[in-house]
């Protein structure tokens, strides 16, 4: 049987993929790569760091190294692909729909790069795009692709119609990466720490983010988010807690090896108490440096 390896985003056009290419007999596995910076099945954190930290192609208006992280997600599925015997990969890609990274010309000099020439199908736009080889070698009829392209999903909807899909998936960013004010609070962490680790950019969704002197601080902005920011604490992390008042937690976390303890604990009080809407004359806040 011919099996084809789908990148799967779980997007109506990688839905649509599935379909045309199991309405040509062909058994589809599906792989879904994950950082990070945006949810999947296949962890890819570390390699994908690399890229944020230094892409080769440049990056988006945010952090977004769309370019590397494609090229990456490619060779990923190549490994798989030759290591299990699919005979191509396939992907839901649009010609143009993202001209950043979706061109005709870009699209083709990722699969040159991730040594792919001919082995990645795109069944969307595949009669916009050289044949390939499993075109070539009769294991699938180009004839039944397609030749999408562009932002517009009019041609998708009226596909999905016909393939009799109902539930159809939102469009949806997904990557953290393209937006502005994360990409601002990453691109600050970059500067001071340019080893920073997966643990240190999440904890940067968890509150209101300040530096100073290539310090941290986080003020969690609710309860939920006071107990959700446990999780991401980490050796010589400090902590404050509100004891008998309602106010927010603040994570200090250093990157220079040499805090000044006192200082910074005092600011980050200061930062605790300008946040919390009612503090008592004789308030209490739990100090606990992380040693774990």
């Amino acid at each position: 049987m011919i099996k084809a390896l789908l990148l799967f985003s779980k997007g109506l056009d990688s839905l649509l993929v599935k379909e045309i290419l199991e309405r040509q007999n062909i058994k589809v596995e599906t792989i879904n790569f994950g950082t990070c910076f945006f949810n999947g099945e296949i962890d890819i954190t570390e390699d994908h760091l690399k890229i944020v930290k230094n892409p080769k192609y440049g990056r988006g208006q945010g952090m977004n190294p769309c370019r590397d992280c494609h090229l990456l997600m490619l060779k990923k599925a190549g490994e798989i692909m030759k290591e299990k015997g699919y005979d191509f990969i396939a992907t839901g890609e649009v010609v143009s729909q993202r001209p950043f990274s979706q061109s005709k010309e870009q699209l083709l000099f990722f699969d040159k790069e991730a040594n792919l020439e001919g082995l990645v199908l795109r069944p969307l736009s595949a009669k916009l795009l050289p044949e390939t080889i499993p075109e070539k070698k009769g294991l699938i009829d180009r004839n039944k692709l397609y030749d999408i392209s562009g932002k517009s999903r009019k041609k998708q909807l009226e596909l999905a119609k016909q393939f009799n899909i109902k539930d159809i998936p939102m469009p949806a960013g997904g990557c953290i990466l393209t937006d502005k004010e994360y990409s601002k609070k990453l691109k600050e962490l970059l500067f001071i720490n340019p080893e920073f680790d997966s643990n240190d950019a999440k904890v940067l969704t968890k509150g209101r983010v300040f530096f100073k002197d290539k310090t941290l601080f986080i003020i969690t902005r609710n309860e939920k988010e006071g107990e959700k920011i446990k999780d991401y604490l980490k050796r010589g992390d400090i902590f404050l807690e509100p004891q008998n008042f309602p106010g927010p937690s603040v994570l200090i976390r250093d990157f220079t090896n040499n805090l000044n303890v006192d200082i910074m604990t005092q600011t980050a009080k200061d930062y605790l108490i300008k946040y919390s809407k009612k503090v008592p004359k004789d308030f209490e806040i739990k100090i606990q440096k992380y040693e774990e």
